[in-house]
């Protein structure tokens, strides 16, 4: 059985950091896309970024310069350092991957991790 879990989240200033990590477990043959997600109180899970594991990134135009996402494939690991942050960014930070195991795909999501930033 696959599955994410993701840790680094908190309460930080606005202007702090951050950094996220999700990592892959289980019966993994390959990862394709790894993402990060993330849904404010009231609004839709939108796209933070993207990374393939040939390293392609692609970011929401709200966060490019501030947030960097990037991946250890032999660890199956997606990390999100997030810097100069916003009250807006406060939500609900979810990780999500392409995952190939011996016998399906599954498109995967972690259960999220809470991310505050306070003005």
């Amino acid at each position: 059985q696959v599955q994410l879990v993701e840790s680094g989240g908190g309460l930080v200033q606005a202007g702090g950091s951050l950094n996220l990590s999700c990592a892959a477990s289980g019966n993994i043959v390959y990862i394709n896309l790894m993402g990060w997600y993330r849904q404010a109180p009231g609004k839709a899970r939108e796209l933070v970024a993207t990374i393939t594991s040939g390293g392609r990134t692609n970011y929401a135009d709200s966060v490019k310069g501030r947030i960097t996402i990037s991946r250890e494939n032999a660890k199956n690991t997606v990390y999100l350092q997030m810097n100069s942050l916003k009250p807006e960014d406060t939500a609900v930070y979810y990780c999500n991957a392409g995952i190939y195991s011996r016998t399906e795909y599954v498109d995967l999501w972690g259960r999220g991790t809470q991310v505050t930033v306070s003005s």
